[in-house]
């Protein structure tokens, strides 16, 4: 063979070769150093089991919810930790049960930050990992020390657990200081109109929604009748910030905005994005553009805007060239309620939708409507499309995102389960504590048992069953998961064994509870 020939021959042959070496380093390569994805916790506010179609709903269309939790790993047992929303935002949070703190309750616009400033939290964990991070939309995990001047610096709060950029309000849609605050400071503000707030009294001369009734466009049904803002009555009261205050019907679409700003602004490098949506929280005013659309009054209407949000959030990240390389969590903070403090017809025209699914209860309840929520995760070409009936909680989420991301943290509550969110796994946790309003019950294996508490079996103004019994109560969620049949008295064994468990983790003390207060 001429020397050309042997040399021809040689790279028709060793190309192949060499290709496949060339792409095992690559491959290699890749695995040594993963780009980190971006993280988006999209977290819905007093969202039910059914509010969603694709858990069942029929009477209500989420279509851009369900395109994502089928695209994605949709959760059959996701839970929140709690009924109510400051404390499973401070498990959220945390990765820290919310019992282990006695502040974690239904919380005040004034009321001081909840999280120590020097305690691992979520975005702290990704920060140090490289990410941007920013929260925009409901915060209510306190603010301050107690003592806000809300005309001045308002520290500490997010910024001071992690945040890099924060864009809130302060507490919920239905309290008052309302404004949005950016970075500790209120948006608008005009010095010579300075803002106070009071939670005990009001300020001379300012209407309420208990004096002035005629001044309303929205009527209030129980706690809900103090300052009024745009006609709609608050809990607490505020003078002055007149150019400061939001407005109502605008908030969906005013933190839609800041969230595709952020994405735009922050998609070359890895971000974490907290976006707490306020719906469908009272007051439910969705954009006039939506009511009507659910056909369910302005709680449906108000879910349909959220469902619209989301889409329009996917569409930002498309635009942006990142979908595909952001990891995008789905829940809520808890259960549904209808009535939860204004006469909006929400209970009248809900028909036969069934917001809690199969379940009963609802928000405020230790029954499993108040924590079984929706739950999926999506990350386009990531996550294969899959429904797991493993049990996972939000609490999972900061030791579970610490495991993506490279970190080492970890608390003793919150559970690793990555491989799980990813659809790799079908391993979740086995036991959970829930909470409601102080009192917790124990879900371990399939099962849940309620320790006895005193109080109303029903809160007549929200229509909600409580959970409260004078004995244990013991159900059997694999055959009861409408929880009808209490095994208490036919499966002693069975009750000890869960009330061992239980107590292992959450102590003999848990028979010390607050009083619920609908304000």
């Amino acid at each position: 063979m001429k020397y050309d020939q042997t040399i021809m021959f040689l790279k028709f042959k060793l190309t192949p070769i060499v290709l496949l070496f060339n792409l095992c380093f690559i491959s290699c390569n890749e695995k040594e150093a993963p780009t980190k994805p971006n993280i988006i916790i999209v977290y819905m506010d007093d969202l039910g089991y059914g509010d969603v179609s694709y858990n069942g709903a029929k009477k209500l269309k989420t279509p851009n919810m369900d395109a994502m939790a089928m695209a994605g790993m949709r959760f059959n047992n996701g839970y929140a930790t709690s009924a109510t929303c400051t404390p499973s935002r401070y498990a959220l949070m945390t990765g820290v049960y919310p019992w282990r703190e006695k502040r974690a309750r239904i919380l005040a616009g004034t009321a001081p930050l909840i999280i120590g400033t020097e305690q691992m939290t979520l975005p702290r964990m990704l920060k140090q990992q490289g990410y941007q991070t920013a929260i925009i939309g409901k915060w209510h995990l306190g603010l301050g020390n107690g003592n806000v001047n809300w005309n001045e610096l308002v520290t500490p709060g997010p910024n001071q657990l992690g945040f890099d950029y924060s864009y809130i309000l302060a507490a919920t849609q239905d309290r008052v200081p309302t404004v949005y605050i950016e970075d500790g400071n209120v948006v608008g503000l005009d010095p010579n109109d300075p803002i106070e707030v009071n939670y005990q009294k009001n300020f001379e001369g300012e209407p309420t929604g208990l004096e002035n009734p005629e001044l309303l466009t929205t009527k209030w049904h129980h706690g809900h009748n103090s300052s009024i803002v745009n006609g709609i009555p608050r809990i607490g009261f505020m003078k002055g910030g007149g150019a400061a205050k939001w407005s109502d019907i605008d908030m969906a679409d005013h933190f839609l905005n800041g969230v595709q700003k952020y994405i735009k602004d922050h998609k070359n490098q890895p971000f974490f994005l907290y976006y707490p949506m306020q719906q469908p929280h009272v007051p439910r005013t969705p954009h006039p553009r939506f009511e009507g659309l659910s056909e369910l009054g302005p709680r449906g209407d108000a879910i349909v805007e959220a469902d619209w949000c989301l889409g329009e959030l996917k569409k930002t990240l498309e635009a942006e060239g990142v979908l595909k390389n952001t990891l995008i969590i789905f829940s809520s903070d808890n259960g549904p309620v209808l009535n939860d403090g204004y006469y909006d017809d929400s209970d009248v025209k809900n028909g036969d939708h069934s917001p809690w699914g199969p379940f009963r209860g609802g928000k405020y309840s230790l029954f499993e409507a108040g924590t079984h929520v929706p739950f999926f995760t999506y990350w386009e070409g990531k996550i294969q499309p899959g429904v797991s009936d493993a049990m996972v909680s939000q609490l999972d989420l900061l030791s579970s995102l610490a495991q993506l991301v490279g970190s080492e943290v970890r608390t003793d509550d919150s559970l690793p389960l990555l491989d799980l969110l990813m659809g790799k796994s079908d391993q979740g946790r086995d036991e959970l504590v829930i909470e409601a309003t102080s009192r917790t019950a124990f879900k371990k294996g399939g099962w849940v048992m309620i320790p006895p508490y005193k109080g109303p079996a029903v809160n007549e103004k929200v229509q909600i069953e409580l959970g409260n019994d004078s004995d244990f109560q013991l159900y059997n969620l694999a055959e009861d998961i409408g929880q009808q049949n209490n095994l208490a008295d036919s499966q002693p064994e069975k009750l000890q064994e869960m009330l061992t468990a239980f107590e292992a983790i959450r102590g003999d003390g848990y028979g010390k509870t607050q009083k619920l207060e609908l304000k």
